[in-house]
């Protein structure tokens, strides 16, 4: 696993990775509102005077990878490169124990491997980029047992589509979410899969990693795909399901805000300390 795949620890979101994030859409609104609503004066907005934010996306599971990568918000008019943030110090504890500090490995991207990370324990990081400071906590879940990926078909008007389907049983009384990352051909799918046992305490889960992204996702015969299923905590748990919510436009705001973030700091992202797990099927 590399910090470059969505399947891996550090990796950029597809959603942050091609979208200029909920503010600037909601500039875009605003803008709109205002052509629509007024034909008797001209206003001139400048879209680049948006207050920039540093992007900080860390993880640390249970496969012994502890990694974080910080990288910063562009303006509206710029190409989706965000630029990465060298030079911050950049530190992990484990529970209670002594920080240890990340090395920058490459530029924006901070790694160590004196950190194993370990369900039921808290991790708690700590950044500091030119003064400011940013710190954020998550506590690694008991992992749940990805029992089988398979490949389920569903026929629409006329033709068959065929989804990656996770099976696998929650444990009952405890409250638990999951992250699925989905790898066509090695390649990470656009989609965001999030759910909890809301409603399915305790049962056996068949899920769907339904995604409609058009045929750079559509999954076809000799096709290998592998899916990572991640155990992870409520904070993070918020953090896909508003990122989703927000790329979708499936918010229930008047406007579309930014993906709720569990780092305190004003910076946008999330730390995960989460379990890992993968399977990999051949489409036939």
């Amino acid at each position: 696993m590399t910090i470059n795949e969505i399947v891996s620890p550090g990796f950029i979101p597809p959603v942050l990775k091609k979208k200029k994030f909920a503010f600037n859409n909601f500039l875009m609104w605003v803008c709109v509102v205002i052509i629509f609503s007024s034909c008797e004066k001209v206003v001139n907005i400048d879209l680049n005077n948006s207050a920039k934010k540093y992007i900080i996306q860390g993880i640390v599971n249970n496969q012994g990878i502890c990694q974080v990568k910080i990288s910063q918000t562009v303006n509206f008019s710029d190409a989706n490169n965000f630029p990465a943030i060298s030079g911050a110090t950049v530190t992990i504890k484990d529970n209670n124990g002594v920080p240890v500090l990340l090395n920058e490995t490459s530029a924006g991207l901070y790694e160590t491997n004196l950190i194993s990370g370990a369900p039921t324990h808290t991790y708690n990081l700590a950044v500091n980029i030119s003064g400011q400071q940013f710190i954020a906590t998550s506590q690694m879940p008991v992992q749940v047992r990805f029992d089988s990926l398979y490949i389920s078909e569903l026929s629409l008007f006329g033709s068959t589509i065929k989804f990656a389907t996770v099976a696998f049983h929650d444990p009952p009384l405890v409250k638990n979410a999951y992250h699925f990352i989905q790898y066509k051909n090695s390649l990470a799918n656009k989609g965001i899969f999030a759910l909890n046992d809301d409603f399915s305490d305790g049962k056996a889960i068949n899920s769907q990693l339904n995604d409609f992204n058009g045929n750079d996702d559509k999954i076809n015969n000799g096709d290998t795909i592998k899916v990572e299923m991640q155990c992870i905590d409520a904070n993070v748990y918020l953090f896909w399901t508003s990122l989703a919510e927000s790329s979708t436009g499936n918010s229930q705001n008047a406007s579309p805000g930014n993906p709720v973030s569990n780092i305190n700091g004003g910076a946008l992202g999330f730390f995960s300390a989460h379990t890992s797990q993968n399977k990999t099927v051949i489409v036939r």
